[in-house]
């Protein structure tokens, strides 16, 4: 079974929140027959689109080949949070790839921010992009780390946009029982991100890339000229660039040895109208300090929007409205009666280390993905790099490619069982509060 089959009609977008309050796009048609491109992108999602973009207006030709639809996958369904910096935190960076090589990354997650931001502003694309992430901690000890690494940014990256929240600070701003404090960090953000997909699609087809969708691919050919084979035809190319993340499957196992897809879960509630200052009382977005994190934010007609659990293997669960009112009902009990509106899985993909692959898979492949539930950011600038590095400038590229993702013990058939005993202990150590 494959994921671009296990949950979700063909074609067709889940029935998320965000499919149910943005224009869709028409259809792109599938691929027939042969074409040729400088550049063959695979997958319709941030990297691919990002890529696709910046190559078509840069004058290459590009074909882009979707599966299903353009954002179908986690790029249309995520929590819409735009972070700063990478997936793992600068003080842990430092002692995995140096502090040398650390900043450049935090450079690099800042120009994550401003790519995404950037975009929106130059292409008109209305997708409620609003600034503010919080980080919340449920215990005295991680809000003191918070509040070091806080400190830690100003000093060491002169990064001025954090707000320290004491208990009562953070009970001012989310008032739930489950938080002792925080930080809030303003030059993060937040935004719909299936508004945001669609807006790059439209944007990369007007500067001339072509899409393809329903055209999933079948085989790759490398060479001095790849050959990219899909059901009803092929493309011949100079560059590929794969950025398939969680639905790569078993089209290259030189990525799916470190890469691994997951299933999260969000759901949107009822609007809750003045009751929404009892969730939060400003527009921000939150995400907890669980190892299985907890992320939420009021959407522009105030609902709740709350992701979490996650489920390993391919199905989701019967009831994805039960499986994500369980940890909110925990974040906030006096929700325990809400209507849920809409509830949606999606599939996203981690690496061993939470950060990033990125892969120069031959001397014109490059792969992104294993965003590890940092993407909105970095798969848009994964995109932008890749489209860099195939210009000749691939410094950006070479360094997001440095930081180390090793594979997963036991290869494909033991690398999930692995995870699930590995993800137990630590949804355990939550629960316990260790």
């Amino acid at each position: 079974m494959n994921l671009l089959d296990a949950n979700d009609r063909p074609g067709t977008y889940p029935p998320s929140w965000y499919a149910a309050t943005t224009g869709l796009l028409p259809p792109f048609p599938a691929l027939s027959g042969e074409t040729t491109a400088d550049v063959c992108v695979v997958g319709g999602g941030y990297t691919g689109l990002s890529a696709a973009l910046h190559l078509a207006e840069a004058g290459l030709s590009v074909v882009l080949l979707e599966a299903q639809r353009v954002g179908f996958g986690a790029s249309g369904r995520n929590g819409g949070q735009l972070g700063s910096g990478q997936r793992q935190d600068q003080m842990a960076l430092e002692k995995i790839v140096g502090p040398e090589d650390a900043a450049k990354l935090w450079a690099l997650g800042e120009e994550a921010k401003a790519c995404v931001k950037g975009l929106v502003d130059r292409h008109g694309i209305e997708c409620h992009l609003k600034p503010g992430v919080a980080w919340t901690a449920g215990s005295e000890g991680e809000v003191h780390h918070l509040h070091d690494y806080a400190a830690h940014l100003q000093a060491r990256y002169a990064y001025p946009h954090i707000e320290l929240l004491d208990e009562a600070a953070c009970r001012a701003l989310c008032p739930s029982p489950a938080y002792r404090g925080g930080v809030l960090d303003m030059g993060a953000g937040h935004l719909h991100p299936l508004a945001f997909a669609l807006g790059l699609a439209r944007a990369a087809a007007g500067a001339g890339a072509v899409i393809h969708e329903g055209s999933r691919v079948e085989r790759i050919d490398e060479g001095a000229e790849v050959v990219v084979h899909t059901a009803g035809g092929r493309v011949r190319a100079r560059h590929l660039v794969l950025g398939c993340n969680g639905y790569l499957g078993a089209l290259d196992g030189r990525v799916a040895a470190r890469v691994m897809p997951i299933n999260n879960f969000v759901a949107a509630t009822e609007p809750l109208g003045e009751e929404a200052a009892k969730v939060l009382t400003r527009d921000v977005a939150v995400a907890d300090d669980k190892f299985v994190v907890n992320y939420f934010r009021l959407s522009h007609d105030r609902r709740l929007l709350f992701g979490g659990g996650e489920s390993y293997g391919y199905r989701f669960p019967a009831d994805i409205a039960a499986k994500v009112r369980k940890p909110m009902t925990e974040v906030f009990p006096h929700l325990k009666d809400v209507r849920i509106d809409y509830a949606w899985g999606g599939t996203l993909a981690i690496t061993m280390k939470r950060l990033p692959q990125f892969a120069r898979l031959a001397p014109n492949v490059l792969s992104a993905s294993g965003y590890s539930g940092h993407g909105v950011g970095t798969a848009t600038h994964a995109g932008f790099l890749m489209a860099q590095a195939i210009r000749g400038e691939a410094e950006g590229f070479d360094t997001m490619a440095r930081m180390p993702t090793p594979r997963f013990p036991g290869g494909p058939a033991l690398r999930t069982p692995l995870l699930v005993l590995a993800m137990t202990w630590f949804a355990l150590r939550d629960r316990l509060g260790v």
